[in-house]
């Protein structure tokens, strides 16, 4: 076993807003510099949608994330290693500006500085921020805001469930999906870069781009699968979300988690084996949530806490694992789940998927949204919104996405029932397999969690700071952007050496 730590995310959907808080903050901080202008390393998307850019979750047009080859062996999705350099000049398989959208800018003077009594209301013109042109605005990174109508229906996650799904405004339903960067266990954007300038940090799990090494080769924005890599066209090279390293390495949370208005998010550290993420990676596709969640290990198990100390982890990071929210919600209670595991990059960015579609339905159909057979059957008939979180999150598994909704739908009964009456609904918690006490710790968990119940990250360890400091600053105004350095990096991912 070689154990590694993951600084890892978890986000509630139920209580996104769809505000954009998180894009706008993490826009300000990381991305507001010439040649970053179309780039929203955070993002919040409307389901159903065809997403930014525009459907990136489609791997047969994008050929991102890996697959098993006839052999059962794991390669990249955009072919193995000569093929990638056959076309390291032309690459084909990118996404071009009218997939993200052309940034615009607006000539504010026109309104300002309008004389008075003009017969005609002035009107802004919006100018190409990258041409400096008029444009006529078409589309942008947050274009399906609240819809989740027509262009639902392009979702490439509706591919095989398109003859069941209406779209009349009194049945469709969405919700908001913030992204960020999985800082994935196996990301293929590290495989796949050509110059090595990709690399997942040793200490942490966080996936940066060496800007010094980057040469603009590109094979990254294709390779990953959630297009969160992007290229600065001012500079050529490759930039990503950092995960707000200089505030992790602080014992902060992240800019998106510090600012995020419906207290969605939640940071902490995994223990996780390296050497089990070929294999995890490597199994069928209906094995692969079982298999990712498999990868972490146990926290309070003492063979665990052993091999850390014995691989030198500090003994503060220890003790942030056995306290980590993330831990507690993906393999404690077994509510968060990965962004479409089918990748087999192992994100590390997990959703605790929406209720609200579930207990709507149950209502409509006449049925009691506290009885506990009423709400399991309405989960079980409601194959619509069911297929579709599975479809997102376990890989087509739509047992698994209806095991979760139920164990949150009992959640909410049971606390119901304790907090008006003080009754215990013992048929609620043998539908779920938990405890009173287990309930309860994951309703707090998610609905009332304090601020270091949620953020649970501990501050670089005195050990570390030398090996920190080299890995460069973060200026954000400077040449390189963020992300820059290249020391304390874990070599290559393990799948990575199995790619041809």
């Amino acid at each position: 076993m070689r154990i590694r730590a993951q600084v890892a995310m978890v986000m509630n959907l139920d209580k996104c807003i769809g505000c954009h808080t998180c894009s706008v903050t993490c826009k300000q901080t990381w991305t507001n510099r010439e040649g970053t202008e179309y780039v929203w390393f955070n993002n919040v998307e409307t389901k159903p949608g065809i997403g930014y850019p525009k459907h990136y979750e489609d791997q047969d047009r994008w050929k991102g994330g890996w697959k098993l080859d006839t052999k059962g062996r794991l390669v990249l999705r955009g072919g193995g290693r000569a093929k990638r350099l056959s076309r390291i000049f032309a690459n084909p398989d990118l996404p071009a500006i009218d997939d993200y959208y052309e940034p615009a800018t607006f000539d504010k003077d026109i309104l300002v500085n309008a004389p008075a009594g003009l017969k005609d209301t002035p009107v802004k013109q919006p100018y190409s921020k990258l041409t400096g042109e008029p444009m006529s605005i078409e589309w942008g990174a947050n274009w399906e805001d609240s819809l989740g109508g027509d262009s639902g229906k392009d979702d490439p996650n509706f591919r095989n469930m398109v003859e069941k799904v209406t779209f009349e405004f009194e049945k469709t339903f969405m919700f908001h999906l913030p992204r960020i960067c999985e800082h994935c266990l196996n990301p293929a954007c590290v495989s796949a870069c050509p110059s090595g300038a990709m690399y997942k940090r040793e200490e942490d799990g966080i996936v940066l781009v060496d800007q010094d090494r980057c040469r603009g080769w590109r094979m990254c924005v294709s390779a990953c699968p959630y297009k969160k890599v992007y290229v600065n066209h001012a500079t050529g090279k490759a930039e990503k979300c950092t995960l707000c390293f200089p505030r992790i390495e602080a014992g902060q949370p992240t800019i998106c988690s510090e600012t995020c208005v419906g207290r969605l998010r939640y940071l902490g550290i995994l223990w996780y084996d390296e050497e089990a993420v070929l294999a995890a990676a490597s199994v069928p596709e209906e094995e692969l949530l079982d298999a990712q969640r498999a990868v972490f290990l146990d926290p309070f198990d003492p063979d665990v806490q052993r091999a850390a100390r014995e691989a030198g982890h500090p003994e503060e990071w220890i003790e942030a694992a056995k306290a980590s929210p993330v831990w507690k919600l993906i393999s404690e209670y077994r509510i968060a789940l990965p962004l479409h595991p089918e990748y087999r990059t192992l994100p590390m960015v997990w959703y605790v998927p929406p209720l609200s579609p579930v207990l709507d339905a149950a209502g409509a159909a006449g049925r009691d949204d506290t009885n506990a057979d009423d709400i399991f059957h309405t989960i079980d008939d409601l194959r619509i919104p069911v297929a579709y979180l599975a479809s997102l999150f376990t890989a087509g598994d739509t047992a698994a996405a209806g095991g979760v909704l139920m164990k949150l739908a009992a959640m909410r009964a049971y606390m119901r029932a304790r907090t008006l009456d003080g009754t215990v609904a013992q048929e609620l918690l043998d539908g779920i397999g938990m405890t009173g006490a287990q309930v309860e710790a994951m309703y707090r968990l998610l609905a009332i969690a304090k601020y270091d119940e949620r953020y649970v990250i501990p501050a670089a360890h005195r050990g570390q700071a030398a090996a920190l400091e080299e890995l460069g600053g973060c200026s954000l105004d400077g040449e390189g952007g963020p992300g820059m350095g290249g020391g304390g990096r874990v070599p290559v991912t393990i799948a990575s050496r199995r790619n041809p």
